[in-house]
Parts: C-alpha cells; sequence; structure tokens
C-alpha cells in the first residue's frame, strides 16, 4: 500500500445489506452481518436526526469486532463520526475531500456503472469498487441500464486489485448467479429489510455469500 492508497478492508466482504437506519445496522450486526452500509437520506431527516443516525451506526460498529461499516454519501458525517468507511458515487468524487478521507484513515468504497467509471475510480486507489445496477431496479431511478451477469463477469477483473461488490435488483435468488461471476461481496437494498422474516433473510444471504 502506497501513501495515495486508501487503508484495505479488514475482512472479505460477503454479503453486505444497505439498510436505512442506524437500528437496522445493529440488528444486522446482531445476527452475525458484519460489513453493512448506512444510506440515510437526508431528505427523510433533519440535520440533527441525519447526524445522530450516522454516529449510532458507526458506534454500533465499533462495538463489534471485525464489523465493517460504511457510511453512503455523507462523508462529512462520517469523517466527524470517526466512521470505519464511506461509499460514494461518481458524483462525489467532484465534492468530497478525498484527501482528508485518505488521512483519516477510512476506507473507501466507490461506485461504479461503465468500464470508464471503473477506470476513474482506480486513479482514486480505494478499499472497494462497487458495479451496478446488475438488474433493473426501482428503488432508485437509475440513468444507467442494467449490467446484466455476463457483463458484471467481464468487467469484474477491470476492478482488480480491489475487492468488487455487485449491487442493483439482487435478490436472494439470485445472490448465487451473481457470487458466479467471481465478485468479494454482493449488495443487496430490499432483500433484507423487506424481507418477512428479516433475520432469516439475513442468514440465508450470509450462506449464500461465503
Amino acid at each position: 500500500m502506497n501513501s495515495t492508497s486508501f487503508v484495505p478492508l479488514i475482512a472479505p466482504i460477503g454479503f453486505y445489506p444497505v439498510v436505512p437506519t442506524a437500528d437496522w445496522v445493529q440488528r444486522l450486526l446482531g445476527w452475525g452481518v458484519r460489513t453493512i452500509q448506512l444510506r440515510a437520506k437526508a431528505a427523510d431527516h433533519s440535520a440533527q436526526v441525519l447526524e445522530r443516525e450516522v454516529r449510532a451506526a458507526v458506534d454500533a460498529g465499533r462495538a463489534v469486532p471485525g464489523a465493517q461499516v460504511f457510511i453512503n454519501d455523507h462523508w462529512q458525517l462520517a469523517l466527524a463520526a470517526g466512521a470505519y468507511g464511506v461509499h460514494l458515487g461518481q458524483e462525489d468524487l467532484d465534492s468530497a475531500d478525498i484527501e482528508a478521507l485518505r488521512r483519516a484513515g477510512m476506507r473507501l468504497g466507490l461506485s461504479t456503472h461503465t468500464p470508464a467509471e471503473l477506470a476513474r475510480a482506480h486513479a482514486v486507489q480505494p478499499s472497494y469498487l462497487a458495479i451496478g445496477p446488475i438488474y433493473p431496479t426501482t428503488l432508485k431511478v437509475m440513468p444507467y441500464e442494467a449490467v446484466g451477469l455476463e457483463r458484471l463477469k467481464a468487467w469484474a477483473p477491470h476492478a482488480a486489485p480491489y475487492p468488487v461488490v455487485a449491487i442493483g435488483g439482487i435478490s436472494l435468488e439470485r445472490l448465487p448467479g451473481v457470487m458466479a461471476c467471481g465478485v468479494d461481496g454482493v449488495a443487496v437494498v430490499s432483500a433484507v429489510t423487506l424481507a418477512a422474516d428479516p433475520q432469516q433473510a439475513a442468514l440465508r444471504g450470509l450462506a449464500l455469500a461465503a
């Protein structure tokens, strides 16, 4: 690792739920999930509540050995809370203080949607790269077409040496096929939070991505 690289992850990614609240982070940690992303939307919270959510998620991760809790987008709050890591989109590269995050020893995950974005992300030397959306998703309006398994399989090697996370429209049923494309982790958004039995879904996800 050179001085411009972000710190590497402390553990494999595997099953990677993306959740809207710190309460979900705490529950998933209790069920044995170790890599989790808090994606709390600024539009849904006051500044104070958002700060409290980020701090609670960071504290929950810090209390569990081996936990890797990432904060989506809110890098200033993550920095202030001493987060393990942040996850940013391509557009955030233009505005986030990447050097401050690197100096703080935080891990960085970056979203990519095309080979050109993969190349741009490489220059930042992040801790991991995410590729998506793998399948069409209704949870977020995406300006990109779905990557699909064939392209995921072709693009994943270009992320090396960084771990690859697949994201976007991935159900537990689709998870094994996605893992077979040579990725290091699979991020799920609704597969746990909208499941009839979230704990059962989390345990199944852990087993499928192991």
